[in-house]
């Protein structure tokens, strides 16, 4: 019996799926990346969809230490990216980016497979 465990085998993300992460969200992401204290060369960011919110969906972010054995792993302007196949199917065409207004700052949600949404821009509709 070996010492060493063999690492989960990981998927790329599906042909023709696409998630976009743009420069000003991949440098918010690696800010946060930093302040944790989890190792850098697994860690990266759960991009996921969830039953809920008020439209029926709604996006969640989380840092993580690492992906766990069926997620889909890709690196987005140098950001690992973990998503779960539930939330692939929702994803694909999706932009994430941070924006900074006077009402706040943070990140937001570009879906066009959505067929509605709310006012809070977390949700949606699919």
């Amino acid at each position: 019996m070996s010492d060493t465990m063999t690492p989960p085998q990981l998927q790329a993300l599906p042909e023709g799926f696409v998630l976009n992460l743009t420069d000003n969200a991949a440098v918010e992401v690696r800010k946060f990346l930093a302040a944790e204290d989890i190792p850098q060369e697994t860690a990266g960011l759960r991009v996921s969809v969830l039953p809920g919110g008020c439209s029926g969906f709604k996006y969640s972010l989380n840092i993580e230490d690492k992906p766990v054995d069926d997620d889909m792993v890709a690196e987005l302007n140098s950001v690992r990216i973990f998503v779960d196949a539930f939330s692939a199917q929702y994803l694909s065409g999706v932009t994430i980016d941070y924006v900074t207004s006077m009402q706040g700052s943070g990140f937001t949600f570009v879906n066009p497979n959505a067929t509605g949404g709310c006012g809070c821009g977390s949700s949606f509709t699919a």
